[in-house]
């Protein structure tokens, strides 16, 4: 079981550190907008790059935020309910999220296969093809889905 736990504290930590670099490619890009006005150069699709890279952020920064506790919790509703009842909703809420991001992960890939079928690429002046973004987006759900597996079967186990 600890090499299980290994992997994926391993895991985690690659989707965080794949947030972060999609974090600074960002700013990059917004740097490059930036200085580009100055001097009279456009990045060519700097919205559509910082958009897919921001998708990719959000879902890669998921699981990490979860094995963080830094997922939102409604505290005024958590505190009054007793130790039993946190239990089972805290489990309530985990197998509903599970559900959700499997069924995103699921649809993600499909979404990605597709577009990797048909050669679909990004609208503007760089024709990104769009199952490299959706690669990623995927790629986080699933992260996700596994961190939300793992903290559901703790708290049945009575731990967080």
């Amino acid at each position: 079981m600890r090499a299980l736990e290994r992997a994926l504290a391993a895991l985690y930590r690659l989707a965080e550190e794949l947030a972060l670099l999609l974090g600074l490619f960002i700013l990059l890009v917004i740097l490059a907008q930036v200085v580009g006005r100055f001097v009279g150069f456009v990045v060519p699709s700097a919205l559509e790059l910082a958009g897919f890279a921001t998708a990719g952020l959000v879902f890669l920064g998921l699981a990490p935020t979860l094995r963080a506790g830094g997922h939102v919790r409604v505290q005024l509703l958590w505190e009054r309910l007793p130790p039993r009842g946190r239990a089972w909703v805290e489990r309530l809420s985990l197998g509903l999220g599970l559900l959700a991001a499997l069924y995103a992960a699921w649809a993600l890939w499909a979404k990605m296969g597709e577009s990797l079928r048909f050669g679909d690429l990004a609208p503007g002046l760089l024709p990104l093809p769009l199952w490299i973004p959706l690669g990623v987006v995927a790629f986080g759900a699933s992260v996700f889905a596994l961190a939300l597996l793992e903290a559901l079967l703790k708290a049945f186990r009575g731990g967080r």
